[in-house]
């Protein structure tokens, strides 16, 4: 699994996005108590159903490999020449 560049932030745009996904197909309405991973963890899950990205085998599920995943599935969804592409 290579790093990105802007890991960090690129997961942190996923995840926003991620959450406004989810939120718009009515799949779920976050509390402000939900932390980070379980946020991350549902919009993973929600992307494997709707086939928007393809699952990782369930013993590489983790808290790591979900961000790394939805980095680079946001990284994908980003105009060539951004500054998070970078």
């Amino acid at each position: 699994m290579k790093k990105l560049k802007h890991e960090g932030e690129l997961f942190k745009a996923a995840l926003l996005a991620g959450v406004a996904y989810a939120e718009k197909r009515k799949a779920v309405e976050f509390e402000s108590t939900d932390s980070a991973s379980d946020k991350a963890l549902y919009v993973y899950r929600l992307l494997v159903h709707d086939k928007v990205i393809s699952p990782m085998p369930e013993e590489q599920v983790s808290e790591k490999t979900i961000r790394h995943r939805l980095a680079t599935w946001h990284a994908h969804q980003l105009p060539e020449g951004h500054p998070l592409l970078g």
